[in-house]
C-alpha cells in the first residue's frame, strides 16, 4: 500500500528523512481493526518524529500520521482515537501509553490497524476531511479549555499562536463556548483570522491585554512564557501543551507565580470520552475544524514542507 514514512532520523533538516512509497499492509492482531483510510491530518508531531523525538532509529521505517478518519471493516464511517495503550484494550494493560508512530505504523498509508477499542463513530454531518482534524490538534485544545483549564461559559482565555492546529482550535471553541477569547500571533493576516474566528480581540506577541484572562492556553513556549504568565489574573491557571519556540523561557516569572497563586497544568492529548464529546460538540453546534490546505496523499511533501515553513492557518489534510 501506499505511505508517507519516516526512513531515517534527521535532527537539523526533517524532512530529508521522509519517503513516499510502498509499505507493507497491516497484518490480523486480535482484538484490533484495520481503517480505511479517507482522510489524515498533519500535526507538528509528525515533524517532530523526523527529527527523532518520540521515535528511535530501531522503530524505522515507521508510516507517519496520528490523526485519520476512514471506514472500517464493515463499512462503518469511524474516527481513529490516536492514543494507544491507555487502557491497555487490544495492547495489554501493562504497555505505557504512547502516540500512533511512536509504536504503531501511522494514518499517512492507505489503511492503518489500531485497537478496536480506539474506534468511534464519526457523526453523519462531519466530512471525512473534517473528522480527521480532531483526534489531535483539537483534542488537544478541548482538553487545555475544558478539562485543565477548567473554564465556564462569560470567562476569559488568552491563546498564544494564533494560526497553529491546537490555537485556531482553541480559539474556534472556547468562541462557541461562550468565553471570551484573546489571540495572539506576529502575523497580521493571522490576528484578522482569528478575529473571524471568534476572538475579540488579537494582537502581537507580548502586547499588553484589554484584561486579565482567566486561562492562557500556551503551546509556543519560551518566546510568549512571560507574557502568558503576566496575562493572567490572580488565581488564573496556564496550561501548555507544547514548546515550539523552545522549552527554556528566559524568564520563568516565578515570583509572580507564587504570589498570584497562578496555576500551570501540563496537557498531552485527551481521552476517548473527550474525542467523543468533542465529535458530539461538533455535530450539535455546526463548529467544524478550521482547514488550512487538503492534498493528496502523494502529496504529502508539500504539506510537511508548509507546516514546516509556519506558512499554515488550521490543518493541513491528506486525503487517500
Amino acid at each position: 500500500m501506499f505511505a508517507a514514512y519516516a526512513a531515517r532520523i534527521d535532527r537539523d533538516q526533517p524532512l530529508n528523512g521522509l519517503e513516499l512509497g510502498e509499505r507493507p499492509e497491516p497484518g490480523p492482531r486480535p482484538g484490533w481493526t484495520t481503517v480505511n483510510v479517507k482522510a489524515a491530518s498533519l500535526n507538528h508531531h509528525d515533524l517532530w518524529s523526523l527529527r527523532g523525538v518520540g521515535l528511535g532509529e530501531e522503530a524505522l521505517p515507521m508510516i507517519l500520521g496520528c490523526d485519520a478518519a476512514g471506514t472500517d471493516e464493515d463499512g462503518n464511517e469511524v474516527v481513529v482515537h490516536s492514543v494507544i495503550g491507555q487502557s491497555g484494550h487490544g495492547v495489554g494493560p501493562d504497555e505505557p501509553r504512547s502516540i500512533l508512530t511512536e509504536r504503531y505504523q501511522g494514518t499517512f498509508a492507505e489503511r492503518v490497524a489500531v485497537p478496536t477499542w480506539n474506534v468511534l463513530p464519526k457523526p453523519k454531518g462531519l466530512s471525512f476531511e473534517e473528522a480527521a482534524c480532531l483526534p489531535t490538534a483539537w483534542l488537544t485544545a478541548y482538553r487545555m479549555l475544558f478539562t485543565n483549564a477548567g473554564v465556564r461559559p462569560g470567562q476569559s482565555v488568552l491563546v498564544q499562536g494564533a494560526g497553529g492546529g491546537v490555537a485556531t482550535a482553541a480559539i474556534v471553541l472556547g468562541a462557541a463556548a461562550g468565553l471570551r477569547v484573546f489571540a495572539t500571533s506576529r502575523d497580521a493576516a493571522k490576528r484578522e483570522r482569528a478575529v473571524e474566528l471568534g476572538a475579540e480581540g488579537a494582537f502581537e506577541p507580548g502586547v499588553r491585554l484589554p484584561q486579565r484572562v482567566d486561562a492562557v492556553i500556551e503551546t509556543v513556549g519560551a518566546a510568549t512564557w512571560s507574557h502568558s504568565v503576566k496575562s493572567l489574573k490572580p488565581g488564573g491557571t496556564l496550561v501548555i501543551s507544547g514548546a515550539t519556540s523552545g522549552p527554556n523561557p528566559k524568564a520563568a516569572e516565578l515570583n509572580r507565580v507564587f504570589f498570584l497563586e497562578l496555576k500551570i497544568v501540563g496537557s498531552t492529548m485527551g481521552t476517548k470520552d473527550e474525542l467523543a464529546d468533542l465529535l458530539s460538540f461538533c455535530a450539535a453546534t455546526g463548529v467544524r475544524p478550521v482547514i488550512d490546505s487538503v492534498l493528496p496523499l502523494d502529496r504529502a511533501r508539500e504539506g510537511f514542507e508548509k507546516m514546516s515553513d509556519g506558512d499554515v492557518f488550521g490543518k493541513i489534510v491528506l486525503t487517500v
